[in-house]
């Protein structure tokens, strides 16, 4: 979705109000496709003395797998949009603009770039999630395991300290 901000570079408005909601659901995250509502995006790109900024919240849902016990979990995100928009750059790797070129703004991309760039690196349905037993496999969080834990074969001889 490309938002036309002539009238805003040109001083013809001051504000534009942003609405829409985008469809991500073909967009892949570690192998499983995790937005199954869409986008939300509210804001206003505006002009304040010669200056445009977008200033937006995007909120979704994400559907995806607990990194600890493996658990389906749905986790709902606020990602702020907010960002200073040129239509010429003075230096080529400045970081701290988006240049618009055509001064036009690819909305859709923005969101899906701010989106993924916030993500965690980790989902957990919740912060203290035990996880799962690396020997049977049981959900620790519902159920107590009783596998004979592992002992260190450099402190073994050392078990046999405490038996005596």
């Amino acid at each position: 979705m490309y938002i036309a901000l002539e009238s805003l570079f040109n001083g013809g408005v001051t504000k534009l109000p942003v609405d829409c909601e985008f469809d991500f659901s073909g967009e892949e995250l570690d192998g499983v496709f995790p937005f199954t509502t869409p986008v939300s995006v509210k804001g206003e790109i505006k002009n304040m003395v010669g200056v445009v900024t977008i200033e937006a919240m995007a909120k979704f849902t994400l559907e995806v797998f607990c990194d600890r016990c493996a658990e389906p979990v749905s986790l709902d995100f606020g990602v702020p949009m907010v960002h200073g928009l040129v239509s010429s750059l003075n230096e080529d790797d400045n970081d701290d603009y988006i240049l618009v070129e055509d001064m036009r703004l690819d909305l859709l991309q923005l969101t899906l770039e701010d989106i993924f760039l916030t993500l965690p690196s980790k989902f957990l349905c919740r912060e203290d999630c035990k996880g799962v037993c690396t020997k049977c496999g049981a959900n620790l969080n519902n159920d107590s395991c009783s596998c004979k834990k592992d002992i260190d074969p450099r402190l073994e001889a050392l078990l046999g300290l405490l038996e005596d």
